[in-house]
């Protein structure tokens, strides 16, 4: 079996550390016979401001714009998600909540692994807990430890290089290879034994 899972970079930055980062997942993390990965950053999705009459976790959305269904099948097809976002002002960006307030039903008890960024010494811990709460609100099944990388800005090219003499980078290296590995497991779990609800 073939698990698919979605990549989201959390920002529309460019250039950007994010950018960066991911540059460095899609090296580090080719498509294999068992795992084969969707890159989503934000900025193929040029979605609006939320502003449909519809609330996506009651009733399906009406009158999908080509950028707003194009994400929502993306996020359909996956068993699974890594998202990887910096940290705003001690939150998510704004693009990734606006992305996150157009999905239903498409990710209801999947699994997500959280990875945040930052260039200071925290690693995004603010945007990863408040991420929580709201993909929990999505159905979505949030793995326990999120990835957090910090002072991340000298560890990691342009290119997606990371400089093995870069302070921290050894550990970097090793939480993303778990992170990764942990997502593969549980995504490929749930979509061998999907979850079931009680019939009402």
């Amino acid at each position: 079996m073939n698990t698919k899972i979605g990549v989201i970079l959390g920002t529309s930055r460019h250039p950007s550390l994010g950018s960066h980062l991911l540059r460095y997942l899609q090296r580090t993390f080719p498509d294999s016979v068992d795992v084969t990965y969707t890159w989503l950053p934000l900025r193929d999705y040029p979605l609006p401001f939320y502003d449909h009459q519809e609330t996506p976790l009651e009733t399906p959305i009406h009158d999908l714009s080509t950028p707003e269904q194009a994400w929502l099948d993306q996020l359909a097809a996956q068993d699974g998600y890594i998202i990887l976002s910096p940290e705003y002002n001690h939150a998510i960006p704004g693009i990734l909540k606006n992305a996150l307030d157009f999905v239903g039903p498409e990710v209801d008890h999947k699994p997500v692994q959280i990875i945040t960024y930052s260039h200071f010494s925290d690693g995004g811990m603010l945007a990863a807990e408040s991420m929580v709460e709201i993909l929990q609100m999505l159905k979505l099944l949030v793995l326990p430890t999120p990835v957090l990388l910090w002072n991340a800005d000298d560890n990691f090219t342009a290119q997606g290089e990371l400089i093995a003499t870069a302070p921290n980078s050894a550990h970097f290296a090793r939480r993303l290879q778990e992170a990764f590995a942990d997502i593969t497991f549980y995504s490929r779990l749930l979509a061998t034994h999907p979850y079931r609800p009680l019939s009402k």
